[in-house]
């Protein structure tokens, strides 16, 4: 019986097929209109939190008390409503009060929009960024010829620092099953450097780097390096535009869930797994025999549990 990568890379490849656009998907709700748009620190993130889940009774608060509520301080909620994009916490105050009034003006009960808990409110945030990403999957092209030349390259270098470290170790375990050499960089600084140097003078010619949020000075150098060295740069990022996206010679750019303490990372991993599934399509001899090579040694030395 073939492992499910097996069976997965032996499924349907990519194709350059289109389709016709979808349409946009649904409106988010006020508040999430308000508070999904910015990029809010982690105490501003509390803010928005605690206002989603007292809306009714938030809206009403003095700036006082809704920073002693939340255990901020007051130019904290001051900052917070700038950049949320108010003149300030009146201005702030006033819009989520008309919020406040539809939901308690609504029968039976509050919409579910507003009634939704936060963590409810994270994995609508995570659908539609997965819904955004599958609209830019209706031309897969890019990655298609991102994934052929990902593969090409030998060595492959994977950079992935801060809170990065994770994607890039994920994308990395699974390339190494399918790529004969694949090297991951997760330690900034002259660490860095060194392993971009010797992969170019080991013969490979890309990088893929992933740069989420909060971006990192030491990711930005280390592409610099990378390109200065002689390496091509892909780019797994949540910006289109910007300093990261500057440096690197193809950008993907996708959404990341920013509605809790701490982001989460839905989309950027199915772009990365659909950037290994094209590495996979791109030579189709060698990941079938590199799969079953390693399902061979899994089994000898049982690696994996009988489920």
């Amino acid at each position: 019986m073939p492992s499910p990568q097996q069976a997965r890379a032996q499924a349907s490849a990519i194709t350059s097929g289109r389709t016709a656009p979808e349409a946009g998907a649904a409106p988010m709700s006020q508040l999430r209109e308000l508070f999904d748009g910015p990029r809010l620190s982690p105490g501003q993130r509390r803010i928005a939190q605690y206002l989603i889940e007292h809306i009714t009774e938030a809206a009403f608060l003095s700036i006082t008390d809704l920073a002693e509520r939340v255990g901020v301080s007051q130019p904290s909620v001051t900052r917070f409503a700038a950049a949320v994009g108010f003149s300030g916490y009146p201005a702030l105050r006033e819009r989520l009060q008309s919020i406040a009034l539809s939901a308690l003006g609504s029968t039976p009960g509050t919409p579910a929009e507003v009634t939704s808990n936060e963590l409810q409110a994270a994995v609508d945030a995570e659908i539609e960024n997965l819904e955004n990403l599958r609209r830019d999957f209706a031309d897969p092209d890019e990655v298609i010829r991102v994934g052929r030349a990902l593969s090409e390259s030998t060595p492959l270098t994977v950079l992935g620092l801060r809170i990065s470290v994770s994607l890039a170790e994920y994308f990395t375990y699974a390339a190494r099953r399918i790529h004969p050499d694949v090297r991951v960089v997760t330690r900034g600084g002259s660490v860095a450097y060194d392993a971009l140097l010797q992969s170019r003078e080991a013969g490979g010619t890309w990088v893929l780097a992933f740069g989420m949020p909060r971006h990192a000075h030491e990711t930005l150098t280390a592409m610099r390096v990378a390109r200065s060295a002689g390496l091509q740069v892909a780019l797994i990022t949540d910006l289109g535009l910007g300093q990261l996206a500057d440096e690197a010679d193809v950008t993907f750019a996708t959404g990341t869930g920013s509605r809790l303490v701490f982001d989460s990372y839905a989309a950027p991993v199915v772009l990365s797994a659909a950037l290994l599934q094209a590495m996979t399509d791109a030579d189709p001899e060698r990941t079938q025999g590199r799969l079953e090579e390693y399902e061979q040694v899994a089994e000898q030395h049982q690696f994996f549990l009988r489920d």
